[in-house]
């Protein structure tokens, strides 16, 4: 079986990086991808709008042409899909990683092969695993942890948990093609993380009673016609609801992580690693991206993660 001197765990945007920087290092790699090309992005709301900047989100001095200041999804699949194109890069995709188990070097089976590397890279985000409510009816078939564009919803009444970018987003878009809008937000206000020329958009609805809104208040069950919540002050209120957009945030793979030998640390289960070459306790096993924050998973993008990519190749290199 051929010994790769590095496998890299997840086709995202910071995945890419690391292999460009693994070819320009020398060192004969692969990527695994469960899904498609950066398939958290393709996952991503068709209309979605990125708050970055189109040169905050290049890899390798590739530079990302926008039309717009802030691109969108399509062009960022755009963007990252023809790299992997052009530059002909080494992927599998379709193929998840179902462990990792270290011996003399790193043995990973997938969903298709098995494979050996001396060392390997998980760069797998946080998008698969929805942040959970762990509420009666969660799992009924009107609840959705994604969301993807506004007409399946319209003229329905809609219930959207939570006020980050997702919700606030889910909301607004919903309401523009006719469903009834309820918020139900944890905390006393809209985030101060939506982008900022949407939250003054979502605090105008929500004013003029467009879009209503109950805040510092917790879903308590959700069943087929109707969805249950009590507000700041313990009162319980139950209203009419078709769709359920739980808009709550999504978390690494930690099940994943743990199986493969990484220690998690603190409430916020924050993966252990050196910050100076993103190894973790297991020798030849790094980390990339927003993976790197545990549950805080607003600490690391695509901008202030590029670096990570290189970092690790010194290191590779070095050893």
């Amino acid at each position: 079986m051929e010994c790769f001197d590095v496998i890299i765990i997840g086709g995202g945007p910071i995945g890419l990086n690391c292999a460009l920087e693994a070819e320009k290092a020398g060192l004969n790699y692969l990527i695994l991808e469960k899904g498609t090309i950066v398939n958290s992005l393709y996952n991503y709301p068709l209309y979605m709008t990125f708050f970055s900047t189109a040169d905050k989100l290049e890899i390798a001095d590739i530079p990302f042409i926008s039309t717009a200041p802030k691109p969108g999804r399509r062009e960022a699949l755009e963007y990252y899909q023809g790299i992997t194109r052009q530059r002909n890069l080494k992927i599998n995709l379709y193929e998840k990683v179902l462990s990792v188990t270290k011996g003399t070097h790193f043995s990973l089976e997938t969903t298709k092969a098995n494979y050996s590397a001396k060392n390997v890279i998980i760069a797998t985000g946080f998008y698969d695993v929805p942040n959970l409510m762990k509420v009666e009816g969660e799992k009924l078939p009107k609840v959705k942890h994604y969301y993807s564009e506004p007409y399946p919803y319209a003229k329905q009444k809609i219930a959207v948990i939570g006020s980050s970018n997702s919700a606030v987003d889910a909301a607004l878009e919903t309401y523009r093609k006719g469903a009834e809008v309820t918020m139900i937000i944890r905390h006393s206000d809209i985030s101060k993380s939506v982008k900022y020329w949407v939250k003054p958009d979502i605090e105008n609805r929500i004013k003029e009673g467009a879009i209503e809104a109950f805040f510092n208040a917790e879903v308590v069950e959700i069943k087929e016609r109707t969805i249950i919540f009590k507000d700041e002050h313990e009162t319980i209120h139950e209203i009419e609801n078709d769709f359920v957009l739980a808009m709550t945030g999504y978390l690494p793979n930690f099940e994943f992580l743990r199986n493969s030998g990484i220690e998690l640390q603190g409430d916020c289960l924050k993966p252990q690693y050196n910050e100076q070459t993103m190894e973790t306790n297991i020798e030849g096993l790094y980390l990339a991206g927003v993976v790197c924050g545990g549950r805080d998973t607003h600490l690391w993008f695509i901008e202030n993660s590029r670096i990570h990519a290189e970092i690790i190749m010194k290191n590779i290199v070095k050893n």
